[in-house]
């Protein structure tokens, strides 16, 4: 029964992943904790392998059109590793409670974000020969990789909520190269993750194949036929889902727990 429900839910986030990008993976977690009934601290190592091999997979087409800026993912990822093992060390320490109720909130920041997107334009990277203004770049992209690190290491998020509108509102990259970006910085945080959760923590490897698995499937079969389905309306739909998600995530913790 376990098997069936990670198959399933992995195949909806996966879909979810191809349809919406890395926002997608915020689901994960819930889903291993409330549905799989995974305790937390076994939850957010399934976690990021689910949205580290998912990642790694969907970069490969924007490796291979050459849409990745590689600096901008090397500052993400040098920032973003140490601070990662910083939030694993710091989710040791807190009791599942506390964790759920700080990942409701990042649900929630996620959910606005989704509902508030606009498609702006940033200027902070932007030359007029189309080079990286480093001097502007650099002081925006610096804590907003630790801040992406620190979360990918206490809640088992890829961040990519976070790092997209960082490169694209913030720093002014555009949205195929921000994506492909972004990707490479989820994998690199997500290993980094990984292996700060393993000590100690046991893994059922049988629904951890089977959620990534099916999300990886699922994930490549949405992005192929995405062009056909109204990702802006879907993503305020999905934002709303969020919330409710949340929602139980709060009530469970708060009254249930």
């Amino acid at each position: 029964m376990t098997l069936g429900l990670a198959l399933g839910f992995g195949a909806v986030i996966g879909i979810l992943l191809g349809l919406l990008g890395g926002g997608g993976s915020i689901l994960a977690v819930p889903v291993l904790v409330f549905a799989l009934g995974l305790g937390v601290e076994e939850a957010i190592p399934v976690s990021l392998i689910v949205v580290g091999t998912a990642s790694a997979v969907g970069v490969i087409p924007k490796l291979r059109a050459h849409r990745v800026e590689w600096r901008l993912a090397a500052v993400f990822a040098a920032t973003g590793i140490p601070a990662t093992f910083a939030g694993s060390a710091l989710g040791r320490l807190l009791p599942d409670r506390v964790l759920l109720l700080g990942f409701a909130a990042v649900m929630i920041a996620a959910g606005a974000r989704m509902l508030a997107e606009r498609g702006d334009i940033g200027t902070a990277c932007k030359t007029s020969t189309s080079g990286i203004n480093w001097r502007r770049c650099a002081p925006r992209s610096i804590p907003a990789g630790l801040a992406v690190g620190f979360m990918t290491g206490l809640f088992g998020v890829g961040g990519g909520f976070l790092i997209i509108p960082v490169l694209v509102l913030m720093l002014g990259i555009e949205m195929s190269v921000a994506v492909g970006t972004s990707l490479v910085i989820i994998v690199a945080n997500s290993v980094a993750g990984l292996f700060s959760h393993l000590s100690g923590t046991t893994i059922d490897w049988s629904i951890t194949l089977a959620f990534a698995g099916t999300a990886i499937v699922g994930s490549l079969v949405a992005a192929h036929f995405g062009s056909r389905v109204d990702t802006a309306r879907l993503q305020r739909l999905f934002a709303y889902l969020v919330f409710a998600v949340a929602g139980y995530v709060v009530v469970d913790a708060v009254f249930l727990s």
